[in-house]
């Protein structure tokens, strides 16, 4: 049997990874500015993450939910107290799709209606609703098409609130920074305006922090700096370095009930040791720090490339914007300097997403490197 062809592969086979440097199986270093799409969020093979799953396989790693699983409930409370969000209630899953999609019909039971409004070039993943609420016809199947969805530009209230006025409209889906679409984010002025609007007319609103949470933006979710509140947070990618682990964070003005959501996989053990030692590490190595100082350090240390345009995006989830197409020079940074970074649908942008770990001696090898490669380039 073969594999089935829908990957774009690198020829680069890794064997091994260490905090920031992944090396492959010919003993080829690579800096790892992208995390795998920002999964690893405390750096390959931390030392404390290794050690809590050792231990947890070591014990039992899955059973399901229909037992008692206090990794579950020190997880959940973890959790709460470092996001700020205390009082809302968790549902665990294992992926950013399944959150989403988890989020979606939640509201729908929640108000029962069905319309959702969603916004150019977001991505929200690949399963049946929620792609149907991500802008790429290319991977909306015609199964997933039934779903009614109105896409709409962002920051423009006004346009929002022409279809919340309708009356149909179930939520309103957002990323915290826009990932696969190229960093675009709301201004603080349409966040606040859309968190009035969604509680006016009733809607739910759903902030898509799958890639942007997890400290990532130097907060711990992207819409903090807005200083809203959503109705549910979706979560996944850097919630478990690699593990596969998801969840929802759940308002208390929604009512639970036996059945309403569930899941195979989503919170087993393995899982939510996985979770938390992901959030103890944050905390005690003070991570979302390190990521505001690094950032920091980043846009002054940029200047030195006078070819960029635009840096997009916070903290450690930013997009170098060029006014060429930079496929080309993803591919030589890539096999010619061994330096991973990660593409958008906007083909002018480099995507920067390393571990939350990353020292200000990367960035400059980052930038030495960016520089010798659009030299090379032009020559």
């Amino acid at each position: 049997m073969n594999l089935f062809d829908v990957y774009p592969l690198y020829n680069i086979t890794p064997v091994k990874a260490i905090d920031c440097t992944i090396t492959d199986k010919d003993g080829i270093e690579y800096l790892d500015l992208y995390s795998g799409h920002g999964v690893i969020s405390i750096g390959h093979t931390q030392p404390d993450y290794i050690a809590k799953l050792k231990n947890q396989l070591d014990n039992i790693g899955f059973y399901s939910n229909a037992i008692q699983n206090p990794l579950q409930v020190e997880l959940a409370e973890k959790l709460g107290k470092l996001s700020g969000y205390e009082d809302y209630t968790l549902f665990l899953c294992s992926s950013g799709a399944e959150a989403n999609e988890n989020a979606l019909k939640l509201a729908s039971f929640h108000n029962g209606k069905s319309r959702v409004i969603a916004f150019d070039n977001s991505f929200h993943g690949r399963t049946s609703a929620a792609v149907a609420v991500t802008d790429n016809k290319k991977i909306v199947a015609p199964i997933n098409a039934q779903q009614v969805v109105t896409f709409l530009p962002l920051n423009n209230i006004d346009l929002v609130e022409a279809e919340l006025q309708k009356g149909d409209v179930c939520c309103v889906i957002i990323e915290g920074i826009q990932g696969v679409g190229g960093l675009d984010e709301g201004t603080t002025t349409f966040f606040q305006a859309l968190e009035k609007k969604c509680e006016q007319y009733d809607v739910v609103l759903i902030l898509d922090e799958v890639q942007s949470g997890y400290g990532r933006t130097g907060k711990f979710f992207a819409h903090q700096y807005h200083n809203i509140k959503a109705d549910i947070i979706c979560l996944a990618k850097g919630m478990g370095n690699g593990f596969p682990i998801g969840g929802i964070m759940i308002s208390p003005k929604f009512t639970a009930s036996y059945g309403l959501l569930g899941t195979t996989f989503g919170g087993s053990h393995l899982a939510c040791a996985a979770g938390i030692a992901v959030l103890d590490v944050i905390e005690s190595q003070k991570l979302m720090d390190n990521v505001n100082e690094v950032y920091a350090y980043f846009l002054e240390a940029i200047k030195q490339v006078p070819e960029i345009i635009k840096i997009k995006g916070k903290g450690l989830m930013l997009g170098v914007e060029f006014d060429f197409d930079v496929s080309a020079l993803r591919k030589k940074m890539i096999i010619e300097k061994h330096i991973f970074t990660g593409n958008a649908n906007n083909k002018n942008l480099l995507r920067i997403l390393p571990p939350l770990t990353i020292n200000k001696e990367a960035i400059d090898t980052f930038i030495i490197a960016l520089k010798e490669s659009l030299e090379e380039i032009k020559a």
